[in-house]
C-alpha cells in the first residue's frame, strides 16, 4: 500500500513513545492521522504539529472506542491503515514471600485483568472495529488490498522476565492472534502484522537512573543501545508499504533474548 497524501490512519497510544513517532512518520508520507490516547495535552500537541486530530480514547472501553472512530473519520473519512501502540505493564510475582516477615501474597487479579483489556482486549477491539470499516471500502490496487494492520507485541511474548507474568501473556495474545486474524481477513484484502520491540527509549524507562538504562543498553548485543522509537516506525511503515508483508511477526530487539531479570 502506498502511503499518499490523505490516506486516512489511526495510531492507538499516539501521544508519545513509539505510537508518536509513528503518527509523525506517517503525516511526513502524507497520511492524515487520527491519535488515539488518554493523555489530551500531549496528544493535541502532537496532532496539531503533524496536522492530525487528537481523539480521547480509552481502548479497554467499547464506548470510547467506538467514539474515536467516529471522530476520526468525521475528520478524515474511513481509515486504511491502522497501527496499535496503545499498552500499559506491570512487575508483580505471581506469588511471592515479605522478606520482612514471611508472609506471602499473590498477583491481585484485578491488575492482571487491566493488562490483559488494554493490552490484548484493547488492541483486538480495535482491529475489529478498524477492519469492519475497511471492509466497506474499495479496494486500491488490482489485488483487492482495502487496508493494513499493525499491532505492537513485545519480545516478553516470547522470553518475559519474573514480574511480567500479565504483561507477558497480553502481549503473547497479541502475537498469538496475528495470523488467525491475517487469515479471517484475507478475503478482504486487509493485512495484519505484528512487531515484538525490545528495550526501546520511551517514556517509562526515560524516568530511569541513567546507570539503569546504561545496564539495560549494555545488555543488547549489537548495537549496545537502546532502540529509537523512529525505527520502531520505520519497521511498522516497511509492514504498510510492502504489499506480500501479512500474518507476520518480528523482534525488533538487536538481538537480545531477555534473562529472567
Amino acid at each position: 500500500m502506498i502511503i499518499e497524501n490523505g490516506i486516512a490512519a489511526v495510531v492507538t497510544g499516539g501521544a508519545s513513545g513509539l505510537g508518536a513517532a509513528t503518527a509523525r512518520a506517517l503525516a511526513a508520507k502524507g497520511a492524515k492521522v487520527a491519535i488515539f490516547d488518554l493523555n489530551a495535552e500531549k496528544g493535541e500537541a502532537i496532532a496539531a504539529e503533524i496536522g492530525g486530530v487528537f481523539c480521547a480514547v480509552d481502548v479497554s472501553s467499547e464506548e470510547s472506542v467506538d467514539a474515536g472512530f467516529a471522530k476520526a473519520r468525521a475528520a478524515h473519512g474511513q481509515e486504511r491503515i491502522l497501527v496499535n501502540c496503545a499498552g500499559i505493564g506491570n512487575g508483580i510475582k505471581t506469588a511471592s514471600r515479605s522478606k520482612e516477615d514471611g508472609s506471602i501474597k499473590h498477583f491481585p487479579l484485578d491488575a492482571f485483568e487491566r493488562v490483559i483489556q488494554i493490552n490484548l482486549l484493547g488492541t483486538f477491539r480495535c482491529i475489529a472495529k478498524s477492519a469492519a470499516g475497511m471492509m466497506t471500502l474499495e479496494p486500491i490496487d488490482e489485488f483487492g488490498e482495502r487496508g493494513a494492520i499493525v499491532n505492537t507485541a513485545s519480545v516478553a511474548a516470547q522470553d518475559g522476565q519474573i514480574g511480567q507474568a500479565a504483561y507477558s501473556a497480553s502481549k503473547a495474545g497479541v502475537l498469538g492472534m496475528t495470523l488467525p486474524i491475517a487469515r479471517d481477513l484475507m478475503g478482504e484484502g486487509i493485512r495484519v502484522n505484528t512487531i515484538l520491540p525490545g528495550i526501546f527509549e520511551t517514556p517509562l524507562l526515560a524516568s530511569l537512573p541513567d546507570n539503569v538504562q546504561q545496564s539495560l543498553a549494555a545488555s543488547v548485543p549489537f548495537p549496545k543501545r537502546l532502540g529509537r522509537p523512529p525505527e520502531y516506525a520505520q519497521l511498522a511503515l516497511t509492514m504498510i508499504e510492502c504489499g506480500y508483508f501479512n500474518g507476520e511477526y518480528v523482534r525488533l530487539d538487536g538481538a537480545i533474548r531477555m534473562a529472567p531479570r
